[in-house]
């Protein structure tokens, strides 16, 4: 192909794929992705990309993510057995790979467990977890207090916000995928060696 797409195309992309809210929450990520990147030396330029990416499967049909899934059954393995809320991203990082030339395997993981985190979260994983979880439209009470600590240390914020969605999947009585606590697990066993 024609090598991995742009920072600009992918922003196009979005904006031509999703409806204007899911597109001014996917610049809010990308703004808060850059900002955590530079704090965390961190790749920018992978950090805008995974960012505008990340949504990009969202407003697909269950039945068009299946297909997708099927169709790329190697890459896909079980997600079509795991809670439905977690299939976008994993969608998207099928897109990202098959259609939009992105063979960098850093920004398809992040894109790929930007829901759900995973065992052994690299710093960019983190990042587009963080960017997501609170972005700036994001309105519910912790929103604010992620943000913040985010900037400070993003270990313990991706380890606070792994933790507040699964005590908010158990509340409501939603299935919590198993990469999350996997990703809980992890960060806390890692987190807690650190100190």
């Amino acid at each position: 192909g024609a090598g991995m797409i742009t920072v600009d195309a992918a922003k196009a992309l979005a904006k031509r794929t999703l409806s204007p809210r899911r597109y001014e929450h996917t610049l809010n990520v990308r703004r808060l992705a850059v900002r955590l990147a530079k704090k965390n030396h961190a790749d920018v330029e992978k950090a805008a990309l995974a960012a505008l990416l990340h949504d990009i499967a969202k407003e697909m049909p269950k039945d068009k993510m299946l297909q997708l899934f099927s169709d790329n059954a190697i890459i896909a393995g079980n997600i079509a057995q795991r809670p439905s809320p977690v299939w976008h991203g994993h969608a998207a990082a099928i897109l990202a790979k098959t259609q939009l030339g992105v063979e960098d395997e850093e920004i398809l993981n992040a894109i790929r467990c930007h829901t759900t985190g995973r065992r052994d979260m690299t710093v960019l994983d983190k990042i587009i977890y963080m960017a997501d979880i609170a972005s700036e439209e994001r309105t519910y009470p912790e929103a604010e207090h992620l943000r913040a600590r985010a900037m400070e240390d993003l270990d313990a914020a991706a380890l606070e916000g792994l933790g507040m969605s699964i005590a908010w999947l158990k509340r409501d009585g939603k299935p919590v995928d198993a990469e999350t606590l996997d990703a809980y697990a992890s960060l806390r066993a890692q987190f807690l060696a650190r100190k």
